[in-house]
C-alpha cells in the first residue's frame, strides 16, 4: 500500500511504494501538483478490472486531474472507456463489470473445449450407468433395511423399485443397444464439430495460416476472451448512442469513431490522452498504441520515421493510420498468454508492417515497458493501480486450490506482483513522483469472476466487494493522504479562510 517513502541526497524524485522487505524507497518524498503532467497506470488482469473501476469511481468523484491513461492486461478496458469519459460504465448497475450482466463469462471455455468435455462426460456417463446403478444398490440395502425394521417400509418398496430399475438397465435391448449407441453418438458429434472447427480453421479469413495435428488446430487455446473484447466494444457503443435505437456497427467502425471522438474532445474536461501495450507474438516486439495530444504527439511518435531499425514497428499513432485498431488494441491486451487464443490484427497496407496479419496477446511483465512509453510521452507523476497486494511475508500460506482456472490465475498473480515490484524500484525516478494504490489483501485470482472462499478471513469474497475496496482504498492511500495534504490546496484553504 501507498506509505511514505525515507529521504536520500541522491535524487529530489520520489515514490509512494514499498520494497518487498517493507523498506522504503530511497527518494525523498514530493507532494502531488495538480499542475504537473499526471498519468494514471491500470495493470492487471481478469478480476483486476474490478478494483480499476472502484479506483476510478473514488478518483472521478473526487476530481482528480488526469492527463493521460494507461492500461496493459484488463487495465486497458478501464483506460479505454476513462479516457472518452465513459468510465462509468464500468462500475454503473447496468456497466462492465456487473455480475448479473455475464461478468463470470469473460474468459469462459472455448466452444470446442465445451463439446469435446460434454461429449466425453455424457459417453462416461452412459457406459458407467450399470456399474454406477449396482454401486448405488450396495448403499440403498442397509436403507432399505433400515426402513423395513423401523416399519416405514414394511413393503420392501424402495428395494423393489431400485431392483426393477437394475433390472431394466441391463436389460438386452438397453444394456446392448442404448447405452453403447449413446456413447458411440456422443463421441461422432464431438469428432464432427470437430472436423468443422478444422475446416473453419483453414478455410477462415480471419485467422493465419496454421500447420500442426488436426485435433490441435480445431481445439485451440482452452479459453476465449472474444466475450471480453464484445463487452469493452459494447459498452463504449453505449455510451455513444445513448437512448438512441443505432444498430451497433463493425470494430473497425466503432474504433474509427472512438479516436474521432477522444481528438475532438482533447483538451476538454474528462477527456483524456491514451497509451495502451500488448505483445506481438509473431514480431516479439511489445506494440504501443497511443492517442495523444500535440507536442506530446510529435515527440512521442518522432523515433517511428527511422524505420524499423527504430521505434516504427512497435509505435502505432491511434490519431493517424492507426485509428481502425483501437479496439485490436484492446482485444490484444485482453489476450491471456498461452491459455486464450492470440487477437488478430491487420495492419494497415501503408503502415510499416504493409497490410501483415498478427497475432496479439498481453505480457504480464510488461508493465516496466508501458511506465516507459508513459515516460515518454512528458508524463511528470504516475499514479499505479495494481490489484496485486504487498510481497507476501512469513507464515503467510495459504491451501493450493486444485482447479486449472486456480493454477493459471495463481501463476498469473505472481508474476504481476514481481512485476509490479520491477517497474517500481527500476523507473522511479522517471518521474517526479510515483503513489502506488494496491490492496492489503486480494484472495480472488485473476479468472474468479463468481468470487473465491478466502482462509484468511473466513469467508466469500465477491468481485464487488474488490470493486468497493478499490473505491475505499483511493481515498484512503492518495485521495485524503496525498491530494488532501497538497500545497495548493493548503493554500486555496488559507485564502478562503481569509476571505471569510
Amino acid at each position: 500500500m501507498a506509505s511514505g517513502p525515507s529521504s536520500s541526497s541522491s535524487s529530489s524524485r520520489s515514490t509512494t511504494t514499498t520494497s518487498s522487505a517493507g523498506e522504503a524507497l530511497l527518494r525523498p518524498p514530493v507532494s502531488y501538483s495538480p499542475r504537473l503532467r499526471t498519468a494514471l497506470v491500470l495493470t492487471g488482469t481478469g478480476s483486476a478490472g474490478a478494483y480499476h473501476a472502484g479506483v476510478l469511481k473514488a478518483l472521478t468523484e473526487a476530481g482528480v486531474k488526469i492527463d493521460l491513461l494507461g492500461g496493459r492486461g484488463i487495465g486497458a478496458a478501464g483506460a479505454v472507456l476513462a479516457a472518452v469519459d465513459a468510465g462509468g460504465r464500468l462500475w454503473e448497475p447496468d456497466g462492465l463489470w456487473e455480475p448479473l450482466r455475464g461478468v463470470s463469462k469473460l474468459y469462459r471455455w472455448r466452444r470446442m473445449w465445451r463439446v469435446a468435455g460434454w461429449a466425453l462426460l455424457l459417453a462416461f456417463g452412459a457406459l458407467a450407468l450399470p456399474v454406477a446403478l449396482l454401486l448405488l444398490g450396495a448403499l440403498l440395502y442397509p436403507v432399505a433395511l433400515v426402513l423395513q425394521i423401523l416399519h416405514l417400509d414394511g413393503n420392501g418398496v424402495v428395494a423393489r423399485w431400485f431392483v426393477e430399475l437394475l433390472a431394466t438397465s441391463f436389460r438386452r435391448d438397453v444394456f446392448v443397444t442404448y447405452i453403447p449407441r449413446l456413447a458411440v453418438l456422443s463421441l461422432l458429434a464431438a469428432l464432427l464439430c470437430l472436423a468443422v472447427e478444422w475446416l473453419y480453421a483453414q478455410l477462415g479469413r480471419h485467422r493465419r495460416r496454421s500447420r500442426g495435428e488436426p485435433w490441435w488446430l480445431a481445439l485451440g487455446a482452452p479459453l476465449d476472451a472474444s466475450q471480453a473484447l464484445a463487452r469493452v466494444v459494447a459498452s463504449f457503443w453505449q455510451f455513444v448512442r445513448g437512448a438512441a435505437p443505432v444498430v451497433q456497427p463493425g470494430r473497425r467502425d466503432i474504433s474509427r469513431r472512438y479516436a474521432e471522438l477522444l481528438l475532438e474532445n482533447l483538451g476538454q474536461p474528462g477527456s483524456r490522452e491514451l497509451i495502451i501495450t500488448c505483445h506481438d507474438l509473431d514480431t516479439h516486439r511489445d506494440l504501443v498504441f497511443g492517442l495523444l495530444q500535440d507536442p506530446h504527439r510529435r515527440r512521442f511518435f518522432r523515433g517511428a520515421e527511422s524505420g524499423l531499425a527504430g521505434r516504427a514497428g512497435e509505435l502505432i499513432d491511434l490519431a493517424g493510420i492507426g485509428r481502425d485498431h483501437v479496439f485490436d488494441a484492446v482485444g490484444g491486451a485482453l489476450v491471456v498468454p498461452m491459455i486464450a487464443e492470440p487477437h488478430l490484427l491487420t495492419f494497415a497496407t501503408e503502415s510499416v508492417w504493409r497490410g501483415e496479419s498478427h497475432r496479439l496477446a498481453d505480457r504480464p511483465g510488461g508493465l516496466v515497458r508501458l511506465l516507459e512509453e508513459v515516460s515518454a510521452a512528458g508524463t511528470e507523476q504516475v499514479i499505479l493501480v495494481s490489484a496485486t497486494p504487498p510481497l507476501e511475508r512469513p507464515h503467510a500460506l495459504a491451501s493450493r486450490r486444485v482447479h486449472p482456472r486456480a493454477w493459471a490465475g495463481e501463476y498469473l498473480a505472481s508474476v504481476e506482483a514481481a512485476a509490479v515490484r520491477d517497474a517500481t524500484t527500476a523507473l522511479f525516478d522517471r518521474f517526479l513522483a510515483l503513489f502506488h494504490i494496491q490492496p492489503a489483501h486480494n484472495p480472488l485470482g485473476p479468472f474468479d469472476f463468481g468470487g473465491v472462499y478466502d482462509e484468511r478471513s473466513d469467508r466469500r469474497h465477491t468481485l464487488h466487494e474488490l470493486m468497493q475496496r478499490g473505491y475505499e482504498d483511493a481515498y484512503r492511500q492518495f485521495i485524503v493522504p496525498v491530494v488532501g495534504n497538497t500545497q495548493e490546496l493548503r493554500a486555496e484553504l488559507w485564502k478562503l479562510g481569509r476571505e471569510k
